[in-house]
């Protein structure tokens, strides 16, 4: 009986010390959780407020920079959420449909990777009847390095191939000196490209409009390549297609690649605008 009651009580301990030990365990695992999250947080945030900064500072003529301050905010706001336990504390059920929403987001993300990556080394087509180079930022000191690299890669295709004529399309914006169409010319022209090859469309504000427009500059049924930069294609393709372009092919330039982050993002956002500006109308 003696040696029952010690074994009983050596079970009750071993069951005792399994208890506390399993729930300090979970608890400290908590912690952990909600440290490492709370960090990963604030690290991203961090990462944003600098790379948002770096991409107001190249002066490429929009206001996307603020998207990565939304960013910051989102993610600091986020890491405050775990740091004083809120999110724990919320219904499980609203921290499920938060995390589907982040799912698909990332899924319908990475699946757009694939597609945008169809265009990514687009090289064209040899003798075309034309091309036409997209409009960007021009600024008093010549074209944005982004356009620069589109006109580029025109001249480098004009040069192999000597009967294709080229389309520059874009209007002048309001912290522009001149047409986009107008300044892209000049710098063809620095390029050794002659006038009576370059064809100015000025009119155009958008994607669509440089398309559109430039369209009515070719006669029916010519061949063309459109010149944008590498992560532009895809979409760009897309909407010529819309604008009755169905044969055109894509010629990708570069960009640069600290920004190509920013670049990717943007057009992230832009193919849902366009997905959901299809499904409307």
């Amino acid at each position: 009986m003696e040696l029952l009651g010690k074994s009983k009580t050596y079970t009750i301990g071993i069951w005792y010390a399994f208890i506390i030990e399993f729930f300090h365990g979970y608890y400290g695992r908590r912690r952990l959780w909600k440290t490492m999250g709370t960090a990963i947080c604030m690290t991203i945030s961090g990462f944003c407020i600098f790379y948002g900064i770096m991409i107001r500072a190249i002066g490429s003529g929009t206001l996307f920079f603020l998207v990565w301050f939304a960013l910051a905010a989102g993610s600091a706001g986020l890491g405050l959420l775990i740091h004083r336990g809120i999110w724990a504390a919320l219904p499980g059920e609203i921290r499920i449909l938060c995390y589907a929403i982040l799912g698909a987001g990332v899924l319908f993300f990475l699946v757009f990777l694939a597609f945008l990556s169809t265009g990514w080394w687009a090289a064209g087509a040899e003798n075309l009847d034309y091309i036409i180079v997209l409009g960007a930022q021009i600024s008093e000191n010549g074209p944005s390095a982004v356009l620069q690299y589109r006109l580029d890669r025109a001249a480098d295709y004009l040069e192999q191939n000597p009967d294709t004529v080229c389309i520059v399309s874009g209007a002048q914006g309001r912290n522009e000196p001149c047409t986009e169409a107008e300044g892209m010319a000049d710098y063809l022209l620095t390029k050794g490209i002659p006038a009576e090859r370059i064809l100015q469309e000025r009119e155009a504000r958008t994607t669509a409009e440089n398309l559109a427009y430039s369209r009515k500059l070719m006669p029916e049924g010519s061949s063309v390549g459109i010149v944008t930069n590498n992560f532009h294609v895809f979409r760009a393709l897309q909407i010529a297609r819309e604008q009755g372009l169905e044969d055109a092919v894509g010629i990708a330039a570069g960009a640069k690649p600290f920004y190509q982050l920013n670049n990717i993002l943007r057009e992230y956002l832009a193919e849902i605008k366009y997905l959901i500006s299809r499904i409307v109308s």
